[in-house]
């Protein structure tokens, strides 16, 4: 299969076009590689996948040195015409599209950011699917949709009318835009509602990494709500094992081919739990600084993921510990590596 996946600098795409690449697809990869958080982690994942960051042009298609079926082209979603010419040229069979203006704090301070990435860009990439017949769309979705719900666990079902952030806003739009156009155009497209990723690679900008950096450097951690939070950590291994499953399953022709999927662990961990099992593998004590609850945070969540299941098998493997110890090692391995270089400089 011929399959686009937008954001392969980031986080899940990273994952996600090496997986397809294994599995023997022919992979383009697109991301603007924007200064949202450090872009040399954004690199380095370009890097392990064989894409050669020196030589990166943009619009221009370069060949991995890892897989002999995955390209990367760096391109920025609000470039209609340099992508509606790379479908009409590479014909897409599947698109997965996680390219976005993530974060639910810094969508407080930019909100811009997340209107042009977000709605304008999404609308592109509609279009773009539309126009060339791709025979399925998944797209990221996000848990914090469910913004002020009480209701837990959080099913697909529920009331997503009270988002908590802009960012929430912006991709409760994301699946009206789908619903519409799979309505209009007959376009399959599939929803994933991710809840909290983390795992190697992850964003700086996340719990784990946030937490984890805080230890090591002997600083205090934040922690917000005073520690009475819940989120449904996913290791990144069980996120692209369920959005692979996904993306080989479009929905049903009738009566609109249109669904959305919660993917998460489907239990909850306390904060204080999830510090706890860091502290176990860094072998250190984290200083806790206890907070009240940001702007734009809730206190829990957990999804379930019952019709996820149902569909397409999707059963999470990786428990909180072994997930964190994995997450920990990578976390020493390339900071370490990175602070030796920068040493030598």
């Amino acid at each position: 299969m011929n399959i686009l996946v937008t954001g392969t600098a980031g986080f899940i795409g990273f994952h996600l076009a090496k997986k397809l690449s294994v599995l023997g697809h022919r992979v383009i990869g697109i991301d603007n590689i924007n200064a949202y958080y450090d872009t040399t982690l954004k690199e380095a994942r370009l890097k392990n996948s064989g894409i050669a960051v020196e030589s990166i042009r943009d619009g221009i298609k370069q060949p991995s040195k890892v897989f002999d079926n995955y390209f990367f082209v760096k391109m920025d979603l609000a470039d209609r015409g340099g992508l509606f010419d790379l479908f009409k040229k590479e014909r897409f069979d599947y698109v997965v599209h996680l390219a976005a203006q993530a974060g639910v704090r810094y969508s407080l301070e930019n909100p811009y950011a997340y209107i042009e990435s977000n709605i304008s860009g999404f609308l592109n990439i509609l279009e773009a699917c539309r126009k060339n017949r791709v025979k399925h769309l998944v797209y990221a979705s996000s848990s914090s949709i469910y913004g002020l719900n009480e209701k837990t666990p959080f099913a697909v079902s529920d009331k997503t009318d009270s988002p908590a952030s802009l960012y929430a806003a912006t991709k409760k739009s994301n699946e009206l835009m789908a619903h519409a156009y799979s309505h209009l155009y007959r376009l399959p497209v599939t929803g994933l509602r991710f809840f909290t990723a983390y795992g190697p690679w992850g964003r700086p900008d996340m719990a784990p990494a946030i937490f984890t950096r805080a230890i090591f450097e002997n600083k205090p951690v934040k922690v917000f709500n005073n520690g009475n939070m819940r989120r449904d950590f996913t290791y990144i291994d069980d996120i692209i094992e369920g959005t692979v499953r996904v993306m080989n399953k479009a929905p049903a022709p009738s009566p609109v081919p249109c669904k959305v999927y919660n993917i998460g662990y489907g239990k909850p961990v306390g904060l204080m739990t999830f510090i706890e099992t860091i502290e176990h593998y860094t072998g250190r004590k984290a200083k806790k600084e206890l907070l009240p609850m940001q702007p734009g945070d809730v206190p829990i969540t957990w999804a379930d993921i019952n019709e996820l299941e149902a569909d397409t098998g999707y059963r999470p493997k990786t428990s909180i510990e072994e997930g964190v110890r994995k997450f920990v090692e990578w976390y020493k391995g390339y900071y370490e590596k990175k602070k030796a270089l920068s040493y030598n400089e």
